[in-house]
């Protein structure tokens, strides 16, 4: 009877796969444990386990060469464990000619099937050589060691599917979903960090069609039962090379289609993604015109602007880092906007570099051009707001002016345009929209006030008070005071005698 031996460093887990190692009858006729490289090197060298169930996590870098003098000596069956989906890992399981690669959490009918299997290999003593993650001489499986070293020739070319979720911490989850996904021709599943390759067997001369409707039934049932977003890549190379790392190579290329696409798709590849290239930076023109909109505020143009250059419908489409390129090209100009009227500072600079961080980072086209977009937008409110503000602050300044000179006969509408930096004209047309009259008549009813107010208070004469008011002629005086009271001098002076 083979014997095992579980290492990790958790004592639960130990305890777990153990326990079901028993409950379920899974005929080992010893099951070992070590919490630490120490307990391990102890029992590989005093009980020689023929399966090892290994946690990687747990072996630091100076362990290293030891442990794979050890699996080279005594050839255990190595299942390696990492709670860690990356490149790393996996180059570490194939350091030690693993056989399989397991992500943790797994499942006990999982954990169950695994050990069962590597038990009956161990028993039927098949003399199989085992190399890298899963590949055994005159087996025909795909393994992490061809994936990712050049020139390693396979069998025969091999159709790709890439599975990719926006949260790359639930692949786990997606990865026991694959696993237990009904395949009419199961793949070979290799988990990376950032996606899941699927090797599939297919005997067709030209098998993306069905790989095609593969993909569409498993998008499908994916988003039937969770909500994250899957991208699917199907690729299968015209050039039919047996270097299943320049498979690997192309077909990740077509990964990023998801950046024009977004994720719920399915892409069907047959050749290298051929990107268009193009000048990533803002030409002296396209700068002005940038310039030009954002000073202009008019949101629907820098809408339109973006969206021409950004949405594309057909391939081939451009390279996507020199179209994150182009987006930076763009937020320089912002910036320069944001300076020119103090706005880099508080939330609109955090507001700045949440927008950098979403175009350097954000897997989706469209949703950096709407991020961009929106803060533009925002931009384009606070500076619009700023002059309003302005416009305000000036306002009040020149009738406060007006309030202290109004007694001036020669008091003109262009000196107050002049005292607060204005020309006439654009202050006057500034003082009609925004107090609804005219300098002349905001300057007369300043003057009838305080007029009305020396008739009822004081004994002055009629031509002293329009003296004192800014009126050089009585006459002119009375006939003003008529129009804006209704009334003549002498008769509201009267009426206050009564």
């Amino acid at each position: 009877m083979p014997s095992i031996l579980i290492a990790d460093r958790d004592e639960n887990e130990r305890i777990g796969i153990g326990w079901l190692i028993t409950s379920c009858a899974i005929p080992y006729d010893q099951v070992y444990s070590a919490a630490t490289m120490a307990e391990v090197v102890a029992c590989m060298e005093t009980h020689t386990p023929d399966v090892i169930c290994l946690e990687l996590d747990m072996i630091g870098r100076g362990q290293w060469d030891t442990l794979k003098l050890l699996v080279e000596q005594y050839r255990p069956l190595v299942l390696v464990m990492t709670a860690e989906a990356t490149f790393e890992r996996a180059m570490q399981g194939i350091e030690l000619n693993a056989r399989d690669l397991w992500l943790k959490p797994q499942t006990p009918e999982q954990i169950r099937r695994v050990l069962t299997r590597y038990c009956q290999e161990r028993k039927e003593g098949s003399g199989l050589r085992l190399t890298a993650l899963g590949k055994a001489v005159g087996v025909d499986q795909a393994t992490y060691q061809e994936l990712f070293t050049p020139g390693q020739k396979t069998s025969r070319p091999y159709p790709l599917m890439l599975a990719q979720l926006e949260d790359p911490h639930r692949h786990p989850e997606l990865l026991r979903f694959l696993e237990a996904y009904p395949f009419r021709e199961r793949p070979t599943l290799l988990p990376l960090s950032d996606a899941i390759v699927g090797i599939f067997s297919l005997d067709e001369v030209d098998p993306l069609p069905n790989l095609h409707q593969v993909g569409k039934r498993l998008l499908r049932d994916w988003e039937a039962a969770f909500d994250d977003p899957l991208s699917l890549v199907m690729y299968h190379s015209d050039e039919k090379t047996e270097d299943l790392n320049k498979t690997y190579i192309d077909a990740s290329q077509a990964l990023h289609i998801r950046f024009f696409k977004g994720y719920r798709q399915v892409s069907v590849i047959k050749s290298r993604i051929a990107w268009t290239m193009i000048d990533p930076f803002l030409t002296p023109a396209e700068q002005r015109a940038w310039i030009d909109m954002l000073h202009d505020g008019n949101k629907e143009e820098l809408k339109q602007w973006m969206y021409r250059q950004f949405f594309f419908k057909e391939e081939p489409y451009p390279e996507p880092g020199l179209l994150r390129i182009r987006l930076t090209s763009i937020l320089a100009q912002v910036r320069r906007y944001m300076k020119a009227h103090g706005l880099d500072h508080g939330k609109v600079e955090e507001g700045y570099h949440r927008v950098f961080e979403t175009i350097l980072y954000s897997p989706i086209l469209y949703r950096i051009v709407q991020e961009l977009l929106l803060f533009i937008y925002s931009l384009v409110d606070s500076v619009h707001h700023q002059k309003e503000e302005a416009r305000v602050d000036l306002i009040e300044l020149a009738i406060r002016y007006i309030e202290g000179r109004y007694t001036d006969p020669d008091l003109r509408l262009e000196d107050v345009a002049r005292h607060v930096d204005r020309s006439p004209a654009y202050f006057s047309t500034l003082l009609s929209q925004k107090q609804g009259i005219s300098f002349r008549q905001l300057l007369n009813q300043l003057r009838m006030k305080e007029a009305q107010r020396l008739l009822l208070e004081t004994s002055l004469s009629v031509q002293e008070v329009a003296a004192r008011t800014g009126f050089v002629n009585a006459n002119y005086f009375s006939k003003i005071f008529k129009e804006k009271t209704g009334t003549t001098p002498r008769l509201l002076r009267n009426q206050k005698k009564i």
